[in-house]
């Protein structure tokens, strides 16, 4: 069997903590860069990924999340927040970006820049909310997988008030809405329930 598919079986969702216990940096750093080069629709990445190690922070966020212990037992709370709306410059920032990283610039890639800017802006806002939520999905996919390969326990959740939490982030004025919760730490094995 494949080591993805070992690391795969051996996680799950992760109930109880460790607070005292913390997370390796690096193995944090790992799954924050496996998710930064994630793929996602037209290559957008249309998400920012916050990383909360603040526990008062991570006091707010938990009274917001029906008080699920994990929100602040974990060592590291990954928050993906989605671009509330398709703006022209955030699509020329990426594409220059691409471009930049490349090293070079590619009349296909620039023809398709340009039907990207055709299409994305002139949607309503919602619906390009709904589109950047979808494409950081993908990247709670791959932020799983990776801590799964660094052996770090996690647990996505929805359960939580997403206007708050964008509140308490000052997430809104930043054009951004959260989508996904994420702690990262250490189970508790001995009081974990599967």
């Amino acid at each position: 069997m494949s080591d993805l598919l070992q690391a795969l079986q051996w996680r799950y969702a992760t109930k109880k903590m460790k607070s005292t216990k913390k997370v390796p940096q690096d193995k944090v750093d790992y799954i924050a860069e496996a998710v930064r080069l994630t793929a996602t629709s037209s290559g957008l990445q249309p998400y920012e990924l916050l990383v909360i190690t603040n526990y008062a922070l991570r006091e707010q966020i938990r009274a917001v999340a029906w008080n699920q212990a994990q929100v602040t037992d974990c060592s590291h709370l990954l928050v993906f927040a989605a671009w509330d709306n398709y703006t022209p410059e955030r699509i020329n920032q990426m594409f220059d970006l691409v471009n930049a990283e490349r090293g070079i610039i590619n009349e296909g890639w620039e023809a398709y820049r340009q039907q990207v800017l055709d299409t994305y802006p002139q949607r309503d806002a919602e619906i390009n909310y709904q589109h950047a939520a979808r494409q950081a999905y993908i990247g709670v996919g791959t932020a799983l997988i990776a801590a799964a390969v660094q052996q770090v326990d996690s647990t996505p959740m929805e359960g939580f008030d997403p206007a708050k939490v964008d509140e308490i982030l000052n997430l809104t004025e930043r054009g951004l809405r959260s989508v996904v919760i994420l702690p990262l730490g250490v189970c508790a094995a001995e009081i974990d329930f599967i």
